[in-house]
Order: C-alpha cells, then sequence, then structure tokens
C-alpha cells in the first residue's frame, strides 16, 4: 500500500462518499455499481435503497468528473479501465483482499475515522500484556485529539458520565423532542426504487423489509442538516435516557448520523466538534455530549480498529457452543406472529425502517438471540444485511464480541444477558404485553425472563469462572422452579414467544 498523487482517478467505493475521500475537489472519480452485491445476499429493502440512492446522488454532484459504472460485478468494470486508480483502505475484509488482489489499485490509508491505524498500532503497543479495554483507548484519543479537555484534563473533572446516562424512560408516549430533520426524495430516489422492483421482478435479487419514504440522508447537504438538528434540537436530552427505550417512539433522542457516517458523508470528528462547540457554548449539558462522543469517536473507532487488530477468524468464534439456526420469523422480520411486545415492536421497527438503536439492538435482539443459543455467525450475517448502517466491520466486534458473546470475553467482560426486568425497568414495553417479566414459568411468563435464567443452566460451566456473573449463577441453586422452566423453554424451541 502506498500513497498516491491527486491526479490518480479516485474509485470511491459505496461507503466512501464524502469530499474527505478526494485528494483535491478536482480529482477525477470511478464509481461502480455492482449488482452482484445485493444478489449474492438478502439486504433489507431499505438499505439497497439508501446505498444506491447515495452512490447516485454523489455521482450526480460529480458530474463529468466522475465515470459511474453500473455493472453485474466489480471486476467487469474494472476490465475496462486503463487509468491508474488509487482507493482509500476498503472497509472489509474481503474488499481490500479483492483491491490488493488486482495489483494494479494504489491502496492509500483509511479515512472516516478519528483515530489512524497507525496510532491505533501504537496504542497496542504501548498496553504491553494489558487487555484493550474500550474506555483506555477512548481516553487516550481525547487526549491525543484534544476533545473536551481542559488543557490535560477532562472538562469537568470526569472522562465518563456514563453514570448519569441510564435513566429509565418517562410516563410518557414519546420523548417530547423534535423528530430528525427526514430527507426529502427527488427523482434519484424513484429511480433506484424503480430499479429495485424491476431486479426484484426479474429475479436477480430479494430483499427484507419495507422500503420508503426514505428516512436516512443519503448526500452530504441531508446529513449536515441531520446533525445541525440532532445538535440544536435533540443533543442536549440525548444523554439521559440514551439506554432508554419507548414502542411509540423509535427515535428518541439519538442523532441517526450511524448511516451517513458509515456512508462516509460525515467526517467522525466534524460530528464531534459540532458536539463539543454545543457544550462549550453552554447549549448542551456535558453528560448529553460526552455520552454522543464516546459513541462517535470511542466505540465506533475501536471497533473499526479491532475488526482490523484481531484475526479472521475472529468471526467464526463461538464460546458458548451455540449451534441453532436463526429462525424464520426472525430471519424474515415476522412482527405480526411474535406475542412479546418488545419483541414484536422492535422487529416491525427494524421491517419497516432497518434500524433501531444501541439498546434495542443489544439488550433485545441480541439478548434474546443469545438466550436462545443461536449460531453467532447467522446472527452476525442477520445484523450486517437488516440494518441500515450495518457493515461487517461494524457488526463482526459488535455481534460477535459483545452481543453473543461468541469471543468468551475478549471484547466484553460477561454476557450481556438480562431478563424481563431490565426491559420493563429501561422501557414501556411491558406494560402492555401478555407477559409478565416476573414470572417464570406458566402460560404469563416472560420469555425474556425464562430464557435468562435457560441461558444462565446451559452455560453455567463455560461461565464459572467469570467473577461479573459469578452472583446470578448461584441463584441457580435457588430457583425452585428450575426444573418445569427447562422444560417450558425447551419446549418453547425456536417458536415466536
Amino acid at each position: 500500500m502506498g500513497l498516491t498523487g491527486p491526479v490518480t482517478t479516485r474509485w470511491l467505493l459505496g461507503d466512501q462518499l464524502g469530499p474527505h475521500f478526494l485528494d483535491a475537489p478536482d480529482q477525477p472519480v470511478l464509481m461502480i455499481e455492482a449488482r452482484s452485491v445485493f444478489a449474492r445476499r438478502r439486504f433489507h429493502r431499505a438499505k439497497a435503497h439508501l446505498v444506491l440512492s447515495a452512490m447516485r446522488h454523489r455521482a450526480a454532484e460529480l458530474g463529468v468528473q466522475c465515470t459511474y459504472v453500473s455493472t453485474d460485478t466489480y471486476a467487469q468494470a474494472l476490465d475496462e479501465v486503463a487509468a491508474p486508480l488509487s482507493v482509500c483502505h476498503p472497509t472489509s475484509s474481503a474488499a481490500l483482499r479483492f483491491v490488493v488482489g488486482r495489483g494494479n489499485i494504489d491502496v492509500i490509508p483509511a479515512r472516516g475515522f478519528a483515530t489512524s491505524m497507525e496510532d491505533f498500532d501504537a496504542w497496542v503497543q504501548s498496553r504491553g500484556r494489558r487487555r484493550l479495554l474500550m474506555e483506555d483507548f477512548y481516553r487516550d484519543a481525547r487526549r491525543r485529539r484534544h476533545v473536551l479537555m481542559d488543557d490535560d484534563e477532562p472538562v469537568g473533572g470526569r472522562w465518563n458520565f456514563d453514570a448519569d446516562n441510564r435513566e429509565p424512560p418517562p410516563r410518557t408516549p414519546t420523548l417530547g423532542v423534535a423528530e430528525p430533520e427526514w430527507p426529502v426524495e427527488d427523482e434519484i430516489d424513484q429511480q433506484v426504487r424503480d430499479d429495485l422492483d424491476r431486479w426484484e421482478r426479474d429475479g436477480d435479487v430479494s430483499f427484507l423489509g419495507h422500503d420508503g419514504p426514505r428516512r436516512f440522508a443519503a448526500t452530504r447537504a441531508e446529513a449536515l442538516a441531520l446533525l445541525d438538528g440532532f445538535i440544536a434540537h435533540r443533543l442536549p436530552a440525548f444523554g439521559p435516557h440514551e439506554d432508554a427505550m419507548l414502542a411509540a417512539d423509535p427515535w428518541m433522542a439519538h442523532s441517526l448520523v450511524s448511516a451517513p457516517m458509515n456512508l462516509g458523508l460525515l467526517d467522525p470528528m466534524e460530528v464531534v466538534a459540532r458536539a463539543e462547540e454545543a457544550y462549550r457554548r453552554g447549549e448542551a449539558p456535558l453528560a448529553s455530549v460526552e455520552g454522543f462522543v464516546r459513541q462517535v469517536m470511542g466505540w465506533r473507532d475501536f471497533v473499526w480498529h479491532l475488526y482490523w487488530h484481531l484475526p479472521e477468524s475472529y468471526r467464526d468464534l463461538n464460546a458458548l457452543e451455540a449451534t441453532e439456526p436463526l429462525p424464520d420469523w426472525f430471519a424474515d422480520l415476522d412482527a405480526n406472529n411474535v406475542d412479546a411486545a418488545c419483541l414484536s415492536g422492535i422487529l416491525a421497527d427494524v421491517r419497516d425502517h432497518g434500524w433501531v438503536h444501541h439498546i434495542p439492538r443489544l439488550m433485545v435482539l441480541g439478548n434474546y438471540a443469545m438466550q436462545r443459543g443461536w449460531e453467532p455467525a447467522q446472527v452476525t450475517d442477520w445484523f450486517h444485511r437488516a440494518f441500515v448502517d450495518g457493515y461487517d466491520w461494524v457488526m463482526v466486534p459488535n455481534v460477535v464480541g459483545m452481543s453473543q458473546y461468541a469471543d468468551g470475553g475478549i471484547l466484553a467482560t460477561k454476557p450481556y444477558a438480562a431478563g424481563g426486568a431490565y426491559i420493563k425497568r429501561m422501557s414501556d414495553y411491558c406494560r402492555g404485553c401478555r407477559y409478565d417479566p416476573g414470572t417464570r414459568v406458566g402460560p404469563d411468563a416472560c420469555p425474556f425472563t425464562a430464557g435468562y435464567w435457560a441461558f444462565l443452566h446451559r452455560n453455567r460451566e463455560r461461565l464459572s469462572g467469570n467473577p461479573r456473573i459469578a452472583q446470578p449463577l448461584s441463584g441457580l441453586d435457588r430457583l425452585s422452579d428450575l426444573e418445569p422452566l427447562l422444560a417450558q423453554e425447551s419446549a418453547r424451541g425456536s417458536s415466536a414467544p
């Protein structure tokens, strides 16, 4: 991998669409729309729409500066290109292997992240044999980029305000903040929708979920408007309830910038700078700003770098020996056939939007999959395909390590398993549910509560050395109804709860 001059034609991949992926405003650009990407896997229809809309909008903005090729495969398009090409480091290992394998494309360092690969490698070396912890990485990045710092100390005297950002939801249907800045579809969106319809009719592709209206930014102008609206109207309320869920309010005070950031339309440091400016001007509380900054330049970057730092075999880890296949009702987003209110409502949100925020992903969808022992590679693939902001680099560490604990503790210090009591405390889903989160056995037994104890029983030996889960494991011995609970959950099997 080398450096290249600005005269080289830049191949812009579909997640490298912002101006910071060019070396000069007038640099020649190649973009390739390869239908085989959607033929190989069954993606969410809204995701396919968003990616194609973003690519075509970017090509339209660039005009004659861009050569836009629609073809079946990348190789077909590249075989016709004579000019020397450069490309920013791709975001998946498969894409990197393909590009390097061509032999005639200059791969330049990655862009679109707050920490470079060189700085991450230096940080890893500085750790010696100490565990790679996100919190330590985040603090190092804050110091290095001088974000939310007063000289050498963190503003407010604390690095982390997570303890202030765990409030349950208000007892109202919505959080009561302004909705995000929704984009307005145009003729490019309509052409994308017409093409996807035709490809489906022709049997070339198949999709999950619903498409439309487009909810996520597909242009830099839309992304900046979304960011402006979040900073002005939603950031102040973000922190306290960032871990809470409301059935009628999937967006709450979340930013929705993950999709445009992962398309490359926003650089994370410009996002961080806008949030810090709001704090410095007294327009947003420190706890909300710090929590948001931690997501953008802490967790997001940490996951990106772990994806490249860990061996390729990491994606296949299965420390809990979970081998059950993903059931059709879950894989197909069949929310209408699920009685559990939280699972039904969140599957419906994924079906309709291709997005829910991090707590429904981790503590409802991922939690249920781990409780039931679904094969982690299948769960990872589903998250990648079903979410508009899902990419290989995003989902492999997040699902294998964080959500499914399939790496045995490399990323997370304990499994993120919880019963219905957690969902009751952090959401309003339980109020109208046919199941009782306080009941383990019987027709009213909450599938999350019962599933939690069945999960602990099934993995008791595997988790016995983890001090962070010793107390709940010891609680198994005090359950008088463990035997009927296990029989109940065994009979439930892969059926929709």
